[in-house]
């Protein structure tokens, strides 16, 4: 299974993390079954960036994000070349290196 590392976050997951998930999860759902609770407004339909993530390394095993996650990380806060909405990314064989930006569009957090 590949490792998923997670970038320290302030208020996510201060320390960073480390953990294993398997091929073909999706990176959003992976990351609250292991307690870092992403913001994911739309319940993961890639209607809303407030799950975007980037990919600091990993990238090119994942498949290419489609038009619709495209058009919507336009409007993501902080936006890369690298950037992702971890609602769409489903875990390949390469491990991953993620970061989660520091804000969304939100004003405030959801409560999920």
């Amino acid at each position: 299974m590949p490792a998923i590392t997670i970038m320290p976050h302030a208020a996510l997951c201060p320390d960073g993390a480390q953990f294993e998930a398997p091929e073909g999860a999706v990176l959003c759902k992976v990351l609250l079954e292991h307690g870092i609770r992403i913001e994911h407004a739309c319940d993961m339909s890639c209607a809303c960036t407030t799950c975007h993530v980037v990919v600091r390394e990993g990238l090119s095993s994942l498949e290419s994000a489609t038009e619709q996650e495209d058009d919507m990380l336009d409007k993501a806060w902080g936006l890369t070349s690298q950037s992702r909405l971890s609602c769409q990314v489903k875990i390949a064989r390469a491990n991953l290196k993620i970061e989660i930006p520091k804000y969304t569009i939100n004003h405030a957090r959801e409560d999920h």
